[in-house]
Parts: C-alpha cells; sequence; structure tokens
C-alpha cells in the first residue's frame, strides 16, 4: 500500500486494486493526474464541507472518466456544496461498501465526520475535523470543560467500531494553541495504531507537527510526517 501526501489534510491511498483520496482541497505537487490517468477504481471521500478537506473541483474527475465513487458526509449536501444525486451520503454510523472498499462514518467535535476505511486487508483511519480543539488551559484536567468531554465521548464511539488500526490520519495543529498535542496523545492512548501521520497543517505548521513525534513514537508503531506534498511512503 502506498500513501501519499497531497496537501493539508488531503491523502492519496493506492492498493494493487484500488485507489482512495481523502480530504482534497488542493494538489500543488500534482498528485491526482497519475491517479486519473491510470485504470484502478478510484474513491473520492470527504469528512465534512469545510473549504480545506472538500473542493466541488472533485466532482468532475468521473466525467469522462468511469470507475470513480463518492462516498461523501451528508453536511456537503446539506450546505449545498454537492448536488444530492453526486455521491454515497454518509452521517455518523452510516457506511458504504462494494468488493473493493468498506467505509464507515464515525463522529466528529466539528462538522461531519470521520472515516474507518477497509480496504485491501488495511484499516486505515482519517479523523477529519475530529479533535480535541480546546486551547490549553493550565490546570485543567480531563473533563474539565464540555469540548473535551465530548471529544473523549466521539472517542470511545470510535473505539466501538475500531480499537486497532494500521494507519491513522490526524490532526496535530499548533494554531489551537499550547495543548495542541492533547488531543491526538488522547486518540493514540485509546487507539492501537501501526502508523501515525500527523496531518491539518500547512508549511509553517510543519515543525510543530515533528515536535509530537517523541510523545506519540512510545504510543504508535510508527510515525510519519510528510516533508512536502508529494511525498510517499509504501507500508
Amino acid at each position: 500500500m502506498k500513501l501519499t501526501y497531497i496537501y493539508h489534510s488531503g491523502f492519496a491511498v493506492e492498493t494493487e486494486q484500488s485507489a482512495v483520496v481523502i480530504d482534497f482541497w488542493q494538489d500543488p505537487a500534482g498528485v491526482i493526474g497519475p491517479l486519473l490517468a491510470g485504470g484502478k477504481p478510484i474513491y473520492v471521500l470527504a469528512s465534512h464541507f469545510h473549504e480545506d478537506h472538500f473542493n466541488p473541483a472533485v466532482l468532475d474527475w468521473g466525467r469522462g472518466r468511469g470507475g470513480v465513487t463518492y462516498v461523501l458526509s451528508k453536511d456537503i449536501m446539506r450546505r449545498r456544496r454537492a448536488p444530492k444525486d453526486a455521491a454515497h451520503w454518509l452521517a455518523k454510523g452510516g457506511s458504504y461498501a462494494d468488493g473493493n472498499i468498506s467505509v464507515g462514518a464515525t463522529g466528529s467535535t466539528d462538522s461531519g465526520v470521520s472515516f474507518v476505511i477497509d480496504v485491501d486487508g488495511c484499516r486505515l483511519f482519517h479523523a477529519g475535523d475530529l479533535n480535541n480543539w480546546q486551547p490549553s488551559q493550565p490546570g485543567a484536567g480531563v473533563g474539565d470543560n464540555r469540548a473535551e468531554a465530548m471529544y473523549l465521548g466521539e472517542l470511545k464511539d470510535v473505539c466501538k467500531v475500531a480499537d486497532r488500526v494500521d494507519v491513522a490520519f490526524f490532526p496535530v495543529d499548533a494554531r489551537i494553541g499550547g495543548g495542541y498535542m492533547r488531543g491526538p496523545r488522547q486518540f493514540l492512548e485509546r487507539v492501537h495504531t501501526s502508523l501515525f501521520v500527523p496531518m491539518h497543517f500547512t508549511a509553517s505548521g510543519a515543525g510543530s507537527a515533528a515536535a509530537f513525534e517523541p510523545e506519540a513514537s512510545p504510543l504508535c508503531g510508527r510515525f510519519w510526517l510528510p516533508s512536502c506534498p508529494g511525498q510517499s511512503i509504501c507500508v
């Protein structure tokens, strides 16, 4: 399986049988062109309507090329960013499956959903905007506020579906403040993760994402921080 970083929270996952594109926004390295030129079925997933997770241009990929399947969060349709007949629509608890892939929608602490994806014997988790988004609060403990309680509740629901994943794509975003590592650490403490991939940052935030590695490494099998759009890793 080949993982390629597209940009921000966007990734392409290629297996022998198919390709999965998750939360596409921008493509500065030209990752999508070769995928569309190939013959594999392509599954396009978007976790919610925010422009940094869903670009309506993805809907053009299936025009003139067969084998493109869209599995999108229902809030994208509700926000009228895509027509009703454009996709398979998922809310939390919903699922899509065919002979190549199984996609389950888990919850979020922002808009839309997160995804548990089973493809070619590998289980992936893409958090979308699921995270503990509270800023650092000195002296605050677990459960001291509703935002954290909501996040931990969503993690509990994720664990009911997938308490072990081969790859987790998860936000590590210093823009929320000094406590930005708290959410991903809480995730890793609850979900056994073989490969952890930080996301939800632009080039200026890569250093902050890298700073999470010493904390993450004892909790996961492997940590991979893509250094630039278009970088790939085989797992």
